[in-house]
């Protein structure tokens, strides 16, 4: 049942507080009707313990900007959370519209960093985000005593002697819960083999990014570049924001646990005059085996990314040379999920520090 202002409640009890449902949580169909973001739907989501983020139907069911208890759990870039009409494929020009968020996702016949795969010339992290979902349908319903909060629908990669893959996604959470959960269903509904790349590009920002934060995963690291080994003995602490900062990125292999399920964290126990805040991000190993860390302190560039994903960020051709591009045969599917939990205190973070 809901955990709401540190009491439990019934069905029947939140019934006689309230008059609509939404005044202690739930999910919201809206559109942007300004700027870049004109046109661009946004199901917004509100659990009733401070957990807020908006989900862009426009943009993949991607999620944009998430808050908890009025600080920012992402970092939201300048460019907004355009409309997929104002996408530039080349190069990176994705970056043009890359609006960051809490997830955007990447792929997902092709991630990573532009390059030429075979005579096709790619750019910078695929299609997928700027997709539009079909077959939207959103809930907000009871399940016994607890009430669940969703949006569903099917974004497609495929056009004429193209790849036909088709990721079937729901986002789910509930009212008194600080968890989001990312449930992907990919299937190749083509008649060849399709490659499948995705990294999912979770972003966090400040507050619970600062000086005072440390990553934690139970992980062998490498740097990706030159300018990454010039970090890879801070990779678990973060500067101030830092002008001019160049971005490096790590590559963990993390240890599952016993369930096979990876974990990796943000942790800031100094947040709020050592209230704490943290994420913990949790996903499956065999699906997701590959996991970067994006640290970026520059000024106006203030974000760490939590990427799980099934191919390296170095494009497909690299993942291709490697023997680590992943594909699909005609009919195959895979399944993927990811939890996004917010740690609302010191006490959820020693919790989730042991477990690590």
């Amino acid at each position: 049942m809901p955990n709401l202002f540190g009491q439990n409640f019934t069905r029947a009890q939140l019934e006689r507080y309230t008059g609509a449902a939404w005044q202690v949580g739930g999910v919201r169909h809206l559109r942007f009707v300004e700027g870049p973001e004109d046109g661009t739907e946004v199901v917004q989501f509100d659990t009733g313990t401070g957990l807020t983020f908006n989900v862009l139907p426009s943009r993949g069911l991607d999620i944009a900007s998430a808050k908890f208890r009025g600080a920012s759990l992402s970092y939201d870039s300048p460019a907004g959370e355009a409309h997929p009409a104002h996408f530039e494929p080349e190069g990176l020009g994705w970056l043009k519209t890359f609006f960051c968020g809490l997830l955007t996702t990447c792929g997902m016949t092709w991630a990573g960093a532009p390059c030429e795969d075979e005579g096709q010339a790619l750019g910078l992290h695929g299609r997928y985000s700027h997709l539009a979902a079909r077959y939207l349908k959103t809930g907000d319903e009871w399940v016994g005593n607890n009430r669940r909060l969703w949006v569903s629908g099917e974004i497609r990669e495929g056009y004429l002697f193209g790849p036909n893959v088709v990721m079937r996604r729901t986002l789910s959470t509930e009212v008194g819960s600080n968890t989001i959960q990312i449930e992907d269903v990919v299937k190749n509904e083509g008649f060849t083999k399709s490659p499948l790349m995705l990294i999912y590009h979770i972003n966090i920002g400040f507050p619970v990014l600062s000086e005072t934060t440390e990553f934690v995963a139970n992980s062998k690291v490498r740097p990706r570049d030159e300018e990454a080994a010039k970090g890879v003995n801070e990779y678990t602490r973060f500067d101030k924001p830092i002008v001019g900062f160049k971005e490096q990125v790590f590559y963990h292999d993390i240890r599952p646990d016993r369930r096979g399920i990876c974990h990796a964290a943000l942790l800031n126990p100094a947040f709020n005059n050592d209230q704490g805040l943290g994420i913990l991000v949790s996903y499956r190993k065999k699906e997701l085996p590959f996991f970067g860390q994006w640290k970026l302190t520059s000024a106006g560039a203030y974000v760490c990314g939590l990427e799980p994903a099934n191919c390296s960020v170095e494009g497909r051709a690299k993942n291709r040379q490697a023997g680590t591009l992943v594909f699909l045969k005609p009919g195959e599917e895979q399944a993927i999920r990811i939890d996004i939990t917010v740690l609302p205190n010191n006490e959820a973070i020693h919790r989730a520090r042991m477990n690590l």
